[in-house]
């Protein structure tokens, strides 16, 4: 540890699973955010182990890492303002109709994720598809209530950054022959996140390259008030 860095110990709550025995990509990135000012970029390095001590240390220039047992597992960064808008925001409605048609193809590694698995009575309830004015998007409603990690009746914020995640696994990936895991989140909170409010999530596609999908994702209040954003890329596994 450098003379200017400080340490953290964090512990990722079985709850919290994304694959079946690794963290949600979205709230890892969270947990490592919250020690960063502002708008913040993380990278995943490894997958997120569940129930075990992690180590976040962050650094002098800003930086954060987390580490587990010495290995490295993800970095965090300040980062500029995201330059993102949503080209459709969907009602809350449409949010609800999307849901109601949730990706039925997901694959078996994302079965019991808590953001986005249907049938997780903990789990965050965000059950995307494809909206249907706009097939290329995903959207998902979110009504956040006080079983989740709050304070002051604020939804807490790697939960707003795991909101953020799985919407972003955009309709284009659906139909590939591998599943593909987050590997890099960035994003930006514009807006405290109420309990018990509605909030609509959709997700769009920004391009691909080869086995690298980008793509991004934006929380809208009940009137389209745009509450949070991020960007994210996603990689295809190997064979």
């Amino acid at each position: 540890m450098g003379p200017t860095a400080t340490t953290a110990r964090l512990v990722v709550d079985r709850r919290f699973n994304g694959p079946l025995a690794s963290a949600n990509g979205g709230y890892a990135c969270g947990l490592v955010a919250r020690h960063v000012d502002g708008p913040a970029e993380v990278t995943l390095r490894r997958p997120v182990p569940l129930g075990v001590a992690l180590d976040a240390e962050r650094h002098g220039d800003g930086r954060v890492t987390l580490h587990h047992e010495g290995e490295l597992l993800a970095e965090g960064e300040p980062a500029l303002p995201l330059d993102i808008e949503p080209p459709h925001r969907p009602s809350v409605a449409e949010a609800r109709e999307a849901a109601r048609g949730a990706w039925a193809g997901r694959p078996a590694e994302f079965a019991d994720c808590f953001v986005c698995a249907p049938d997780r009575p903990d789990g965050l309830g965000l059950h995307f598809g494809a909206l249907p004015s706009r097939p290329d998007m995903n959207g998902a409603l979110l009504i956040a209530d006080a079983t989740l990690p709050s304070r002051d009746g604020v939804l807490a914020p790697e939960i707003a950054w795991a909101a953020l995640d799985c919407p972003s696994y955009t309709p284009p990936l659906w139909s590939r022959e591998r599943p593909s895991l987050l590997a890099r989140m960035t994003a930006e909170a514009l807006a405290p996140i109420a309990l018990g409010e509605p909030v609509v999530a959709v997700g769009w596609t920004l391009g691909s390259e080869g086995r690298k999908h980008h793509s991004a994702t934006a929380l809208l209040a009940a009137d389209g008030t745009l509450l949070a954003r991020s960007r994210a890329l996603w990689i295809e596994l190997r064979g």
